[in-house]
């Protein structure tokens, strides 16, 4: 059985510990709004290992002589570069899916005269199907 990293299972006592910290430290840091565990039924707080790590990191950065506030702007700028990396990695793959109009074209032309484009690595369906490369270049443009 697998747990997610983000899945809320630390009680503060023992997310304190994992992290080498007071309990009332991890409170002081959720009140300022650095590390927000999520919230059982009964409003108790639940730390996953992500929350553990970043409590981690704030303590690093800490003994580096960062500010709270410096520490915060830090965590902040960190998850938008993870937002903006996934949804750079998204926006690669939709273009990867379309075709670029100037890129090479494969097409299957069948005995018919019937024209098919097909997916790069797709194979014609009928053996009579004869396949062709078009290259914008290859016709000077």
């Amino acid at each position: 059985m697998d747990i997610s990293a983000d899945e809320p299972i630390f009680v503060i006592s023992v997310a304190a510990q994992l992290a080498d910290m007071h309990p009332q430290t991890l409170r002081q840091y959720d009140r300022l709004g650095i590390v927000s565990p999520s919230r059982a039924p009964g409003k108790s707080r639940r730390y996953s290992q992500r929350d553990v790590n970043m409590l981690r990191e704030v303590q690093r950065l800490s003994h580096e002589g960062v500010s709270l506030e410096g520490i915060k702007r830090i965590l902040e700028l960190e998850n938008q570069v993870a937002a903006l990396q996934r949804k750079v990695s998204e926006l690669t793959e939709e273009l990867g899916r379309r075709r670029d109009p100037l890129g090479s074209r494969i097409f299957a032309a069948g005995a018919a005269g019937d024209v098919v484009s097909l997916a790069r690595g797709q194979r014609p369906r009928a053996r009579s199907q004869a396949v062709v490369v078009w290259h914008p270049r290859a016709l000077g443009n």
